[in-house]
């Protein structure tokens, strides 16, 4: 079920860092908005309900819905730079969307049955998720919240790839356009290997006995000759 991905926003005129300095000290986060063939506009939003919709994974990958004063602008999350120490925005970059033109956007991928897969259940194996989004072009009434891929009948040593993603009418994956090599695996499912301790000991005292058996000054490469 999709979210109520709404923002509100208020138009700003004011710019340069010591700005954004204010308008993060009122609990606001600055941004701008880009695209659809009309210039920039410098934003502003609500701290607090940012955080709030950023919970949602969907948040990235979705049209949002921008609201300032009685107008709505649907667009898109293009970047977000947060603060590297503390939970805060510190700006975000908007691209507004126009419905006749094809967008990309990364779209997270849903592996399903991964604990009963027959490579698991079955014959012990680990799953490893290897890409958990991909990259997609579509028109914006075009674009999935998430993908979901079936891993039930994956077995060890056995993976699937970028094609093996079931696309929605109008999606497309612009990765795999560039030929087979760029079809890359997803997720596969391998045999963890264990580690004993007593393993562990013995390649540690193979290595000492090694060690002190070179003679000095071999690690120069020139061994003392007198």
């Amino acid at each position: 079920m999709k979210q109520d991905l709404n923002l509100i926003a208020e138009l700003r005129e004011d710019q340069g860092k010591g700005a954004s300095r204010r308008l993060r000290r009122e609990g606001k986060v600055p941004a701008i908005i880009y695209g659809g063939g009309r210039p920039p506009r410098m934003l502003a939003f609500d701290h607090n309900r940012v955080i709030q919709q950023l919970e949602h994974e969907s948040f990235f990958s979705s049209i949002l819905t921008i609201k300032v004063g009685d107008k709505n602008q649907a667009a898109i999350v293009k970047d977000i730079q947060r603060h590297p120490a503390k939970n805060r925005i510190m700006h975000m970059d908007f691209q507004r969307i126009v419905d006749d033109e094809k967008i990309r956007m990364k779209v997270p991928i849903h592996y399903l049955n991964a604990d009963t897969s027959i490579g698991v259940k079955k014959n012990g194996g680990s799953v490893s998720q290897l890409i958990t989004d991909i990259e997609v072009s579509c028109l914006p009434k075009d674009l999935p919240e998430y993908f979901e891929v079936d891993i039930a009948e994956l077995d060890l040593n056995q993976m699937l790839h970028l094609s093996d993603i079931k696309l929605p009418a109008g999606v497309e994956i612009p990765e795999l356009a560039h030929g087979p090599e760029h079809d890359h695996a997803i997720v596969s499912i391998h045999v963890i290997k264990a580690v004993s301790v007593e393993d562990d000991v013995e390649d540690a005292a193979d290595a000492e006995s090694a060690a002190a058996a070179v003679p000095v000054g071999d690690a120069d490469g020139d061994s003392d000759k007198t």
